[in-house]
């Protein structure tokens, strides 16, 4: 069941369990395989989670950056950030402002280990370039969709499983009112590499 809950009742844990933080994820998928790992994990998006089983945080992120967490992967939303729209920046500069603003708090968060991932966006030009870009056929999934990630104390994704097949799936997929939920979505395989890989560090 997803526990929902407001910041100032937010659980204070005094226990050694790592605590991990999934910001703007709606899907569960990262959060839920790093508690199949044993972490204290949390999503949190406007959005409630689509999967019920875990622990969620339905509100802004901003209410509980703070709460003593030891690992930060951030999803922030990039419909102002990604290069693929950059016919609309000209109408949109106020929102682009914002958005890098977002990703600045996210990126000086008060956490030793962060893992920020978008795609290719302005992130590059306006804060700095990507430690790493993935794809997801280097986890599985014989697709293509470049994503960036900004690592903080943390290494760079392994690839796991480098499979054939390069389809832009994503990118090709019909206007539609679900149509940015699924292209945000994270790929199984990649958030199982992150829980196997930096969920034991």
């Amino acid at each position: 069941m997803v526990v929902q809950i407001h910041p100032s009742s937010f659980p204070i844990v005094f226990v050694s369990v790592p605590r991990l933080l999934v910001a703007c994820e709606y899907s569960g998928k990262v959060r839920d395989a790093f508690a199949a790992k044993g972490w204290d994990a949390w999503s949190c998006d406007l959005l409630p989670s689509e999967n019920e089983e875990g622990q969620h945080y339905q509100g802004p992120v901003e209410d509980i950056l703070s709460n003593s967490w030891d690992l930060l992967i951030a999803h922030p939303p990039c419909t102002h950030l990604a290069v693929s729209g950059a016919r609309w920046f000209k109408d949109k500069q106020e929102e682009q402002v914002l958005a890098l603003d977002f990703v600045r708090m996210l990126l000086s968060a008060p956490i030793k280990k962060i893992a920020l991932e978008n795609p290719i966006s302005i992130i590059s030009s306006k804060i700095r370039k990507p430690d790493q870009i993935i794809q997801p056929w280097q986890f599985g999934h014989g697709e293509t969709k470049a994503t960036c990630l900004w690592l903080k104390d943390l290494p760079l994704l392994r690839p796991t499983n480098i499979v054939e097949g390069r389809k832009n799936r994503v990118h090709r997929m019909p206007p539609g009112p679900d149509r940015w939920k699924e292209r945000s979505r994270t790929f199984d395989g990649i958030a199982q590499a992150m829980a196997d890989q930096w969920g034991g560090i």
